[in-house]
């Protein structure tokens, strides 16, 4: 049992790593796809000119912009410019969008800057610092890129190319609705960033170049499965779980965050069986009708799937998400039906999730917000609470930097404004958090890497970031 749950963890650490490279570009990756679905031969509206874009921003800028953000993960801006211009050596080593290299080069040349400048940076003599900086990483650079092109690059096209081959194989035997038995349960223990930017999103990337759109980025983005469950506890649940379905179907379908109906699955676990049920006929739908989109659709929005869904695709599209809503309603119907459940299974099955996750959910809050807030030291013992004076910035931070920060974020801007406080608050990654920042709000699981992160800041622990009372308190503090 201990070696499944340090796999797991691991698996999830992996994942939220990859997450942490490809969600910062995910604007870029939307715009490429926008610009593939409207100027292409093919598209809205076929434009020579502008479809000159495609090529270049799928080959050099999107790799490029993940190698950089792996690297500036590991070693801030230094370990990015050496990222960047390794990951060029895999570019140029290959014949195909390089993601896959991207992802192993950016994290690996940031992790070499940053063992050799522990080990040199402080024996350089005073005067010769940016000699030291900017020499030692353009000689890195230069000998990984170097590397690069002569040996990892063919090495992970020729990975890529079996991946490929086997996802191709699957395809052609009908057999790729299937993989939603394993990527429904993955989804549910917080696995699907390893496999969805691990493998498919760069599989099907490069099949999107060659037919202009691919059918894997819907194997984890189709809202369907996750809104049949959730409208079947809206109906036929009961307690908490009922009262609250409706208000996480709206969040999960034109929102796009699918972990809000977790915990309802992790509540009844034979609820798995509805959302594969569902994952696997919506993958048949899309196959039967031979429909995908242009690029990665993140978050799994319903506006998303369809902003992103080439020319001649959307009866398809939306058939597919029907199917997969219609078949996991009925299953999870049934099974609701046929089992009494408990009005308090929600908020255990919460607490389940936050366990697994390693930190709270940042839709937790919604579904249990009668639930009182678990006391905890105030992470940063070192740092006085900074006066209203002192305060300019104000952080939220979580590992991507997009989710439950963004949303924390979002309270806090209307408290302040409400209260007219002219306080900037932003989110970030946790590995991005500036050093400017006065106050950084981070879950308690978080505040160790936060305050390692920037020691000099006021660090706020919460419990979750959407129904907190250290918000109303710093509110309080900042109108002083």
């Amino acid at each position: 049992m201990a070696e499944k749950k340090g796999f797991r963890a691991k698996a999830q650490k992996f994942g939220s790593y990859l997450s942490g490279m490809i969600m910062p570009n995910i604007g870029a990756f939307i715009a490429w796809g926008i610009i593939t679905a409207l100027f292409i031969p093919d598209g809205w509206f076929p434009n020579e000119q502008l479809a000159a874009l495609n090529d270049p921003m799928i080959t050099y800028l999107l790799p490029l912009l993940i190698g950089f953000t792996g690297g500036r993960m590991v070693h801030d801006l230094r370990g990015g410019v050496v990222g960047a211009t390794a990951t060029m050596g895999v570019i140029v080593g290959a014949d195909i969008p390089m993601f896959l290299g991207a992802m192993i080069m950016g994290p690996l040349a940031g992790y070499i800057m940053k063992k050799i400048d522990q080990k040199f940076q402080d024996k350089v003599k005073s005067g010769f610092e940016m000699l030291y900086n900017n020499f030692s990483a353009g000689i890195l650079a230069a000998i990984l890129a170097v590397i690069a092109v002569l040996g990892i690059g063919p090495l992970v096209e020729g990975l890529n190319n079996a991946l490929a081959a086997g996802v191709d194989a699957i395809i052609a035997a009908g057999l790729l609705p299937l993989a939603n038995i394993i990527i429904e349960p993955a989804k549910i223990l917080f696995l699907n960033n390893a496999i969805n930017h691990g493998i498919l999103g760069p599989i099907g990337i490069e099949q999107a170049t060659e037919t202009g759109k691919s059918i894997l980025f819907l194997l984890e983005a189709n809202p369907g499965p996750g809104l049949g469950i959730l409208l079947a506890f809206a109906i036929f649940g009961t307690g908490m779980s009922k009262s609250s379905a409706s208000g996480a179907a709206i969040i999960q379908f034109f929102g796009g965050i699918h972990e809000i109906y977790f915990p309802y699955v992790l509540m009844k676990p034979t609820l798995i069986l509805a959302a594969i049920a569902g994952g696997v006929s919506g993958v048949f739908t899309f196959s039967l009708f031979d429909v995908g989109t242009v690029a990665t659709v993140s978050p799994g929005s319903i506006f998303a799937l369809f902003a992103l869904t080439p020319q001649g695709n959307y009866l398809g599209m939306a058939l597919g998400v029907i199917v997969a809503a219609v078949v996991s309603f009925v299953i999870a119907a049934f099974i609701l039906k046929t089992s009494k459940t408990d009005a308090d299974d929600l908020a255990e099955a919460t607490g389940q999730m936050e366990e697994m996750k390693g930190k709270e959910s940042s839709v937790s809050a919604n579904l249990t917000q009668d639930a009182e807030e678990e006391t905890f030291e105030q992470a940063n013992e070192e740092v006085e609470e900074k006066s209203a004076e002192e305060v300019d910035k104000v952080i939220f931070a979580c590992d991507a930097g997009m989710g439950s920060s963004a949303m924390g974020s979002s309270l806090l801007k209307n408290k302040f404004k409400k209260a007219d406080i002219d306080t900037y608050v932003t989110n970030t990654a946790i590995n991005e958090i500036p050093d400017d920042a006065d106050i950084v709000v981070t879950h308690k699981d978080l505040t160790d890497r936060a305050k390692a992160k920037l020691p000099t800041a006021e660090h706020i622990s919460v419990e979750n970031f959407l129904n907190s009372p250290k918000y109303d308190e710093l509110v309080e503090r900042l109108k002083k």
